[in-house]
Protein backbone atom coordinates (compact mmCIF):
# COMPACT_ATOMS: atom_id res chain seq x y z
CA UNK A 1 0.00 0.00 0.00
CA UNK A 2 1.25 3.42 -0.89
CA UNK A 3 1.88 6.21 1.53
CA UNK A 4 -0.71 8.04 -0.15
CA UNK A 5 -3.20 5.01 0.14
CA UNK A 6 -2.74 5.09 3.67
CA UNK A 7 -3.29 8.54 3.88
CA UNK A 8 -6.46 8.70 2.50
CA UNK A 9 -7.67 5.52 4.35
CA UNK A 10 -6.81 7.37 7.87
CA UNK A 11 -8.11 10.60 7.02
CA UNK A 12 -11.02 8.85 5.89
CA UNK A 13 -11.50 6.52 9.17
CA UNK A 14 -10.96 10.50 10.79
CA UNK A 15 -13.98 11.71 8.93
CA UNK A 16 -16.33 8.72 9.74
CA UNK A 17 -15.32 8.73 13.50
CA UNK A 18 -15.38 12.16 13.42
CA UNK A 19 -19.06 12.35 11.97
CA UNK A 20 -20.26 9.45 13.81
CA UNK A 21 -19.81 10.96 17.01
CA UNK A 22 -21.37 14.28 16.05
CA UNK A 23 -24.00 12.63 15.17
CA UNK A 24 -24.35 10.55 18.87
CA UNK A 25 -23.33 14.19 20.80
CA UNK A 26 -26.55 16.22 18.82
CA UNK A 27 -28.97 13.55 18.68
CA UNK A 28 -28.65 10.41 21.22
CA UNK A 29 -26.41 12.06 23.96
CA UNK A 30 -28.74 13.24 26.74
CA UNK A 31 -27.79 16.55 27.90
CA UNK A 32 -29.92 16.82 30.96
CA UNK A 33 -32.26 15.61 32.69
CA UNK A 34 -34.84 17.36 35.35
CA UNK A 35 -38.28 17.37 36.33
CA UNK A 36 -41.20 20.06 35.17
CA UNK A 37 -44.43 21.06 37.10
CA UNK A 38 -47.09 22.59 35.96
CA UNK A 39 -50.71 22.37 34.37
CA UNK A 40 -51.08 20.01 31.72
CA UNK A 41 -52.80 22.31 28.74
CA UNK A 42 -52.97 19.45 25.98
CA UNK A 43 -51.81 16.71 24.73
CA UNK A 44 -52.19 15.28 21.21
CA UNK A 45 -50.66 12.51 19.00
CA UNK A 46 -49.81 14.35 15.32
CA UNK A 47 -47.49 14.24 12.54
CA UNK A 48 -47.38 13.72 8.74
CA UNK A 49 -45.56 10.72 8.41
CA UNK A 50 -44.08 10.08 12.15
CA UNK A 51 -46.77 10.44 13.99
CA UNK A 52 -45.53 11.64 17.56
CA UNK A 53 -47.27 12.24 20.88
CA UNK A 54 -47.15 16.13 21.90
CA UNK A 55 -47.94 18.19 24.43
CA UNK A 56 -47.59 21.71 26.15
CA UNK A 57 -47.67 22.32 30.46
CA UNK A 58 -47.85 25.50 31.32
CA UNK A 59 -45.66 26.85 34.34
CA UNK A 60 -46.74 29.49 36.53
CA UNK A 61 -45.19 31.91 38.53
CA UNK A 62 -44.06 34.88 39.83
CA UNK A 63 -41.82 37.82 37.87
CA UNK A 64 -40.41 40.64 40.46
CA UNK A 65 -39.98 43.45 38.63
CA UNK A 66 -38.61 47.24 39.40
CA UNK A 67 -42.48 48.64 38.88
CA UNK A 68 -43.73 45.56 40.89
CA UNK A 69 -44.49 41.68 41.06
CA UNK A 70 -46.28 40.54 37.90
CA UNK A 71 -47.45 36.85 37.03
CA UNK A 72 -46.22 35.53 34.72
CA UNK A 73 -46.63 31.93 32.64
CA UNK A 74 -44.32 29.72 30.76
CA UNK A 75 -45.04 26.93 28.25
CA UNK A 76 -43.02 23.71 28.43
CA UNK A 77 -43.41 21.86 25.15
CA UNK A 78 -42.45 18.28 24.97
CA UNK A 79 -42.62 14.91 23.28
CA UNK A 80 -43.66 11.19 24.56
CA UNK A 81 -42.04 8.56 22.96
CA UNK A 82 -43.66 5.81 25.11
CA UNK A 83 -47.70 5.56 24.08
CA UNK A 84 -48.69 4.39 28.02
CA UNK A 85 -47.22 7.33 29.09
CA UNK A 86 -48.90 9.12 25.90
CA UNK A 87 -52.16 7.65 27.26
CA UNK A 88 -52.17 8.25 30.52
CA UNK A 89 -51.67 12.11 30.01
CA UNK A 90 -54.13 12.46 27.59
CA UNK A 91 -55.96 11.46 30.60
CA UNK A 92 -54.82 14.32 32.74
CA UNK A 93 -56.01 17.36 30.96
CA UNK A 94 -55.96 20.11 33.20
CA UNK A 95 -54.61 18.85 36.08
CA UNK A 96 -51.49 19.65 37.57
CA UNK A 97 -48.60 17.20 36.86
CA UNK A 98 -44.90 17.02 37.75
CA UNK A 99 -43.23 15.25 34.41
CA UNK A 100 -39.73 13.68 34.32
CA UNK A 101 -37.83 14.56 31.13
CA UNK A 102 -34.66 14.07 29.54
CA UNK A 103 -33.54 17.07 26.91
CA UNK A 104 -30.91 16.65 23.57
CA UNK A 105 -29.38 19.01 21.23
CA UNK A 106 -31.20 17.75 18.27
CA UNK A 107 -34.68 16.83 17.06
CA UNK A 108 -35.58 13.36 15.02
CA UNK A 109 -38.72 12.85 13.55
CA UNK A 110 -39.70 9.59 15.25
CA UNK A 111 -38.62 10.86 18.22
CA UNK A 112 -40.92 14.37 18.43
CA UNK A 113 -40.79 18.17 17.60
CA UNK A 114 -38.90 18.94 20.70
CA UNK A 115 -35.89 18.69 21.91
CA UNK A 116 -37.60 17.56 25.11
CA UNK A 117 -38.81 14.30 25.95
CA UNK A 118 -40.65 13.27 28.64
CA UNK A 119 -39.88 9.52 29.70
CA UNK A 120 -42.30 9.54 33.26
CA UNK A 121 -44.75 10.63 35.07
CA UNK A 122 -43.67 12.05 38.61
CA UNK A 123 -47.13 13.11 39.91
CA UNK A 124 -50.28 13.86 39.24
CA UNK A 125 -52.79 16.11 41.26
Amino acid sequence: MSIKAKIITISSCIIVIALALFLYIKFFFVFGEGVKAGELNYMVHKGYVFKTYEGKVIQSGFNAKKSGTTIQSYEFAFSVTDKAIADSLMRCSGKQVELHYKEYLGTLPWRGVNKFVVDSIVAVQ
